[in-house]
């Protein structure tokens, strides 16, 4: 990692839209969170639909829209949590829609200065790990270790990639996240493969410590000219 890199808060809001619900308003939900990247205290926010769950997946919960977020502090992402036009996407466009929610957060240090702000069509996977029940700090250790191992030994077409302990009050107790981010989807689907091959010696060494794993994948959206007005 270059010296000129980043210490951000990694935010990540997973929604699980009701069955049924019309695509229009779920489109509103999209434009309107997308449109909150204009706040002061935003480095970065993109929403878009979860293109997919991969394989590695073992969780029976399922989402379908993803949001993203980068924020130089806390203070900041609670800045944002409370500004007015986030609280009013939220309450108009989102809750009414919502089946489910669950949020990762975590502190990184791993994000070049310059990439801060993901490019549009740039392909993100998302992985959270959720630790049997009675798992201490060396076990959460090994799996985050095994975390750093398989993202950088496996995931040679990775354009940067972040993991921590997650500390949002929404985590399902899912205390272990990762985001990795690719150029674009075939750089994604083709590194894909290289880490299928890779995970097997890592499944073995930690495993026994993972009780579940949520894994979904998106792409940043191109900017829309939409407004915060509702």
């Amino acid at each position: 990692m270059s010296s000129s890199s980043a210490q951000i808060l990694e935010h990540v809001v997973l929604i699980k839209v009701k069955d049924g619900t019309d695509p229009s308003r779920v489109n509103a939900m999209i434009d309107g969170l997308n449109a909150l990247v204009s706040l002061d205290s935003v480095l970065h926010a993109a929403t878009g639909p979860v293109l997919h769950t991969p394989r590695s997946s073992s969780s029976p919960l399922t989402f379908t829209v993803m949001f993203h977020g980068r924020y130089r502090t806390k203070d900041d992402l609670d800045a944002f949590a409370d500004h007015p036009d986030h609280i009013r996407v939220v309450e108009e466009l989102n809750a009414p829609i919502r089946e489910d929610i669950m949020t990762a957060d975590w502190i990184t240090d791993r994000v070049p200065e310059g990439a801060v702000a993901l490019p549009p069509g740039s392909a993100v996977r998302v992985s959270l790990l959720k630790l049997k029940e009675g798992s201490g700090d060396e076990a959460k250790g090994e799996v985050l270790s095994a975390v750093a191992e398989g993202i950088r030994d496996g995931l040679g077409r990775v354009e940067h990639a972040t993991w921590g302990e997650n500390f949002s009050p929404l985590s399902k107790d899912f205390s272990i996240a990762s985001l990795t981010v690719f150029k674009n989807m075939e750089e994604m689907e083709a590194a894909t493969a290289v880490a299928a091959a890779a995970a097997a010696p890592l499944q073995e060494k930690v495993g026994k410590h993972v009780d579940s794993v949520i894994s979904v994948d998106y792409v940043v959206p191109h900017p829309q000219p939409v407004s915060l007005s509702l």
